[in-house]
């Protein structure tokens, strides 16, 4: 075992204790962890939203391209739903892909309140939701919805992170989001902190929160959101540590090298070209019925910026299942990330957790067929799952799209400390550290990492 030399600081200085500090406070200045779930079920009961199916020739602005057959809306603004094909030594496939080039504001805005730190957390109506109002960020945005291309109102306490004090600032990261259904997307993920005696009007849909508060949020299925799991995993959360299986020099030399030896290549193409799939009055989907659907939604009621409009929209075939092995070396604990190809990622390669698919595309295949370490999440013992929790995905573009997430305790005769190729033993500091930076852990394995860092290695 090898000790790690850190390459740069993790944050300025005092900033991974302050927020130990606020993980470890779970009863917050303003309300309790009980009464933040009352006023989430509030907010579902009241947002008065109805999400329906509807044929593509409901939607309203949104049509196919008469010569690519993309689906884009006539602005020319929000996203348009495209092909790609994507091409490996392996094999090749082609698929819809969701291009949105412009880069959206992920902003969580943080306060003391009695010495510990606060975070201003939005109770945000999303139509994929499973339930509607779940946790966000204080700023949830892409740049159509902060530049008003939708005609609606202006977003709340965007102020704070177009040009913030660089004093103020605990995170500022671009990240990409889900590399099988986005095409080089990114937002851009922020924590800002506000000065204790600064006023900030607290709306009826917002309230401050610890990150205890939080941790315990992120315990129950379907509570806080993709976009607020990613924000927490990117800010310098984890302590350094005092030995790891690899040092840090050589966990990026391994990552560089997984990244070099992918000869994959994506392109985008018109989506009335691609192969394998077929499209009808409500919905584009594979010939096979596997991985997802495009289909269409209107929302009525919203209550948002704007109070109903109608979408495409992603739809995966069935819940996903996302999990970490999780193990101890000479007391430093170690999660097993997989080097992860997806076509949409801008790098070709990120770092994913152990296991991330849709259970039922691989249920015809034979075992020796199916992704490495997927059975073994399958039929993992209840007393080795340290958490165990369904979260859903970005609820403005994705449809019901649900995972368990899972982080198991493994050992030798199952995950050994060899690696095989394509996955590596990495340390949570090391992966802390990597998620400080865009393009290296995807956004499946930052919610673990949220999960992981906030709530402390002693709870697992």
């Amino acid at each position: 075992m090898s000790t790690r030399t850190r390459l740069v600081p993790r944050s300025r200085a005092g900033t991974t204790e302050r927020l130990a500090r606020s993980a470890a406070t779970t009863r917050g200045a303003h309300r309790t962890t009980a009464e933040v779930l009352e006023w989430l079920d509030f907010h579902r009961v009241t947002c008065g939203t109805e999400i329906r199916r509807i044929p593509f020739a409901g939607l309203d602005n949104w049509s196919f391209a008469p010569d690519t057959g993309n689906l884009r809306h006539s602005s020319g603004a929000f996203f348009t739903v495209e092909g790609l094909d994507v091409t490996r030594p392996d094999g090749s496939w082609q698929q819809p892909i969701i291009v949105q080039p412009e880069i959206g504001i992920l902003g969580i805005l943080a306060k003391e309140f009695d010495g510990v730190l606060h975070f201003l957390m939005q109770a945000k109506m999303e139509p994929g939701n499973p339930n509607l109002v779940q946790l966000s960020p204080t700023v949830q945005a892409t740049r159509s919805n902060y530049t008003k291309a939708h005609g609606g109102a202006a977003v709340k306490y965007l102020e704070h992170f177009l040009e913030p004090d660089r004093d103020r600032v605990l995170t500022d990261v671009l990240q990409s989001e889900h590399g099988a259904w986005f095409y080089r997307k990114r937002n851009r993920n922020m924590i800002v902190e506000v000065d204790a005696g600064t006023s900030v009007p607290v709306h009826d849909d917002f309230a401050w929160l610890t990150l205890g508060q939080i941790v315990e949020l992120l315990a129950l299925d379907n509570v806080v959101n993709m976009d607020a799991r990613t924000v927490l995993a990117s800010a310098p959360m984890a302590p350094e540590e005092d030995g790891a299986l690899s040092s840090d020099g050589e966990l990026l030399t391994w990552f560089t090298g997984e990244r070099a030896r992918q000869d994959v290549r994506a392109r985008r193409m018109p989506l009335r070209e691609i192969s394998g799939w077929r499209r009808d009055t409500h919905s584009i989907r594979r010939e096979d019925e596997r991985f997802f659907r495009v289909v269409a939604v209107s929302v009525e009621g919203a209550g948002r910026e704007v109070r109903g409009w109608t979408q495409p929209i992603i739809e995966p075939v069935g819940p996903g299942l996302v999990a970490f092995a999780y193990r101890v070396f000479d007391g430093v604990p170690h999660v097993l990330v997989h080097a992860r190809v997806e076509g949409g990622f801008l790098d070709a390669v990120e770092l994913a957790p152990t296991v991330q698919y849709v259970p039922s595309n691989y249920a015809h295949l034979p075992a020796g067929q199916r992704p490495p370490f997927l059975d073994l999440m399958l039929d993992v013992a209840p007393e080795r799952i340290r958490y165990s929790t369904v979260h859903s995905e970005e609820g403005g573009r994705f449809l019901n799209a649900e995972s368990r997430y899972l982080i198991v305790e493994t050992d030798e005769a199952t995950t050994p400390a060899e690696a095989p190729p394509g996955f590596h033993w990495v340390t949570l500091g090391q992966l802390n550290w990597l998620a400080g930076h865009s393009r290296y852990v995807n956004v499946q394995a930052r919610t673990l990492l949220a999960v992981l860092t906030t709530a402390g290695t002693g709870a697992f």
